[in-house]
């Protein structure tokens, strides 16, 4: 064989061999999901109505709702829609100040700068939510961090407990709050102003409600309802989530009671 056919093969196969490393070390979203246990992954999505980059994420946050794409990962998704894009022309319906706070805190605790889209995986992680590959590469890795077990029940008069078990050790139990979340599917918006006039946006998993409802010793609550909220579309969602360095240690969700 001549020298250069053996260089040509050479680089073929170093080629071919990159391929095989780039496609062996691709996250999740290029795998089907195993049979097994789903470990819930609370990420959370930042977004307003008001900002023209926050469609695309709001349907990556969509996505990962409805095709669950990572393996192994129960992905619970919440859309907190800030105040802060509301003065630019359209105020979001579903914004609330809660939401830009909350967000601000995120930022203090990850050293990072506070904008839209912004998504947070378990408090841990942020990136630009329009980012699906990179939403897919983080939930991947939150699977692996340690976690607690919580269990939702609902009894009477839409009254909710949470109950926390196998804390992680190492974790300082008396920072950890239960916080529980109300989140909406199938809403929509007309938008007639600012970035995005002339669209109809679409959400999943919009938050309603967002607060504290205990310690992992004990976390109830009785749930509210706005009369404008569509019940059959309600979801909880109870996660444990330190309240220093705001890492999520465990989440569960069930649907709403309808009575």
């Amino acid at each position: 064989m001549k020298p250069w056919n053996v260089l040509l093969l050479t680089i073929a196969g170093l080629i071919l061999l990159s391929i095989v490393v780039v496609w062996t070390n691709l996250p999740a979203e290029a795998q089907t999901a195993t049979a097994g246990e789903r470990i819930p992954v609370i990420v959370e999505l930042f977004t307003s109505e008001g900002c023209s980059s926050c469609p695309p994420a709001d349907a990556v946050l969509s996505e990962l709702e409805k095709s669950q794409p990572v393996a192994n990962a129960q992905i619970i998704t919440l859309g907190e829609h800030v105040d802060y894009w509301n003065y630019l022309g359209w105020s979001d319906p579903f914004s609330n100040a809660i939401f830009s706070q909350r967000q601000q805190a995120y930022s203090q605790s990850l050293g990072s700068n506070t904008y839209t889209p912004q998504m947070v995986v378990n408090g841990r992680a942020e990136f630009n939510g329009g980012d699906a590959h990179k939403a897919a590469a983080t939930i991947t890795r939150a699977i692996r961090e340690p976690r607690a077990k919580l269990t939702l029940t609902s009894g009477a008069n839409a009254k909710i407990a949470v109950t926390t078990t196998a804390i992680p050790a190492g974790v300082d139990v008396t920072n950890l709050q239960v916080v529980l979340a109300l989140t909406e599917n199938n809403l929509s918006s007309n938008v007639v102003r600012g970035e995005n006039a002339g669209r109809v946006l679409k959400h999943r998993t919009v938050v309603r409600s967002l607060k504290v409802i205990g310690t992992p010793a004990k976390a109830e609550a009785t749930l509210t309802f706005d009369k404008n909220w569509n019940r059959e579309n309600l979801q909880i969602v109870a996660f444990l989530q330190d309240s220093k360095n705001h890492r999520i240690y465990g989440a569960t969700v069930m649907a709403a009671p309808l009575t």
